[in-house]
């Protein structure tokens, strides 16, 4: 079985919202033309302002209130 192939991954949708040391991203993937997925994905501010991956794990009730619009706008994607 071949290994992921990122050329293969089409982004349908995408959208950030910042936060003081944070971000949180809202995309629609779909891989190889197949099923469209939702992804959420954290990325963390180092103190030299570069932002770099980090589990997303759990979120703030701020957090929430701030994607969940673009979790309802990205549905129109799946």
């Amino acid at each position: 079985m071949a290994g992921f192939d990122k050329s293969l991954d089409k982004e349908l949708f995408s959208r950030s919202v910042d936060f003081e040391r944070s971000r949180i991203t809202v995309a629609v993937f779909a891989y190889n033309n197949g099923t469209p997925k939702l992804q959420l994905s954290r990325e963390n501010r180092s103190a030299d302002g570069e932002f770099a991956f980090a589990k997303l794990g759990r979120l703030l009730k701020s957090e929430l209130e701030a994607i969940l619009p673009l979790m309802e706008e990205a549905k129109g994607y799946l």
